[in-house]
């Protein structure tokens, strides 16, 4: 139930950041990304995250969305590693055009990807670290619910 309530906040959200993120919600779906380590050194983490991830998007999904609006999740396989979690975040930004990316699995990953994702007004949301930069310096694009 909280990860409903932390995705419709999120959705609630997006009235306030619309002026910024306005790519990736439509009339009937919203699409959000992550970006995890598939394939890599730390691949079981990686995969258990997508795992829950994708039950509870489905569960959402099958009660009717957020707002009407259907989730769809993109994964990318950025095997632990900066340099090809940027690749994939270009992907998931600019090809893709998410509306935020969910649960990104790392510090250097996200550390990585923020710029990026911020200078198109994606949002970081719920990532997977408990490093002081997910929440300083503030960043209205920064959503983190873990510190050190």
């Amino acid at each position: 139930m909280k990860i409903k309530q932390s995705l419709v906040a999120l959705t609630a959200g997006a009235a306030a950041t619309m002026a910024l993120a306005t790519q990736g919600v439509s009339d009937t779906t919203i699409t959000l990304g992550s970006l995890q380590d598939l394939s890599g050194p730390i691949a079981g983490f990686g995969k258990q995250l997508r795992f829950g991830m994708e039950m509870r998007v489905n569960e959402i999904n099958e009660q009717g969305g957020i707002h009407g609006r259907k989730i769809d999740l993109k994964f990318e396989d950025m095997q632990y590693d900066p340099k090809k979690a940027v690749i994939a975040a270009q992907k998931l930004v600019n090809q893709d055009k998410v509306f935020a990316m969910l649960g990104n699995l790392g510090t250097a990953v996200n550390m990585a990807v923020m710029p990026l994702e911020f200078s198109k007004g994606v949002i970081n949301f719920f990532p997977v670290t408990a490093a002081r930069q997910m929440y300083e310096p503030f960043h209205k694009l920064k959503f983190a619910y873990a510190t050190p």
